[in-house]
């Protein structure tokens, strides 16, 4: 007879998916599983196969999906992969189930992620427990959503912030949209930020001089350090309108409690973001430019995070003793 557990956790990327058990609110690490998602039929599938493997029958589900999620279902965006709470059940057996968009995970991760996994960016004020939070992801896609305090629980609005679009500063800004509109209908935020994003302002940086080098990130990125004036222009670029876009989030969701930058992007430009513009992007707000003082900004580095997001969420669902 398998053994009962609290939970069964997942986080599901555009390639791989991340499976493990739950003990409460901690995420058991030795227990984690990935999975190639080229591998696998759907999210049933690759639980099954994984409730197999460790024979446990979990008392409750919850799934990260990088795709929007209404009423606890949706699609995967780059996969074709659907999601919701029946496949869950007829996979797992669970009673309670969830499904989070993967930036939803993200932010019922903030309070639980230890100090060693933060990387202060800018300094803020302290603030009540209960401030509101934003939890900010650059990636192979962007996207944000305020984090909020409700008594002893947590509420995280599901956004696609990733498809606004980007606010406009000066004439070069300019010509990059026009640059990235000639090729992308409806040029969104992440066309910008985000991995793809970066390359971007690389190959426009290089229309503007005439010239074709197209480059991988990684690419980029070396030839910064080793001093290249254009990849140096294209991280300070990047670096500013992420530092734009964070200040004009701020200013819509007061995120006193913090604003916390995750995803595989964002932890590669950690290290330069203060030294090419990230900051003054942030406070380039005119009069309210020494109001943005109040808001930290950290950057988040565990890897684990969106599952103990759903840990966290099926803990304050279902009453789980944390």
């Amino acid at each position: 007879m398998s053994k009962t557990v609290d939970a069964v956790l997942a986080d599901i990327g555009g390639t791989n998916t991340r499976v493990a058990l739950a003990r409460g609110s901690k995420v058991l690490e030795h227990s984690v599983r990935r999975y190639s998602n080229a591998d696998h039929a759907g999210i049933g599938d690759v639980l099954r196969d994984y409730l197999r493997r460790e024979d446990v029958a979990p008392r409750a589900a919850c799934v990260a999906m990088a795709g929007p999620v209404r009423d606890s279902a949706g699609w995967l965006t780059n996969l074709a992969w659907e999601v919701n709470r029946e496949i869950l059940h007829e996979a797992t057996g669970a009673e309670t189930l969830a499904v989070l968009n993967d930036l939803q995970a993200q932010g019922h991760a903030l309070g639980h992620i230890s100090k060693d996994n933060l990387t202060e960016i800018l300094p803020g004020l302290e603030a009540s427990p209960q401030a509101a939070r934003l939890v900010v992801g650059v990636g192979t896609g962007m996207n944000a959503a305020p984090v909020y305090r409700l008594g002893d629980r947590t509420l995280v609005p599901p956004s696609e912030a990733g498809h606004a679009t980007m606010a406009l500063r000066s004439d070069d800004e300019l010509r990059l949209f026009q640059y990235v509109s000639r090729k992308h209908d409806g040029a969104g935020v992440e066309h910008f930020l985000s991995g793809r994003g970066f390359e971007r302002i690389w190959n426009w940086l290089c229309d503007e001089d005439g010239i074709e080098d197209p480059r991988d990130a990684a690419e980029i990125m070396q030839l910064m350090e080793e001093g290249h004036d254009r990849a140096a222009n294209t991280v300070e670029m990047f670096s500013r309108l992420l530092g734009r876009v964070c200040g004009d989030l701020a200013l819509i969701t007061l995120p006193f409690g913090g604003i916390y930058l995750i995803g595989g992007v964002a932890r590669h430009f950690g290290p330069h973001l203060l030294n090419c513009g990230f900051r003054e992007g942030f406070r380039d707000k005119g009069r309210f430019s020494v109001f943005m003082d109040q808001f930290p900004v950290h950057l988040v580095t565990d890897d684990y995070a969106a599952l103990t997001g759903c840990a966290c969420h099926l803990t304050e669902q279902s009453q789980i003793p944390g």
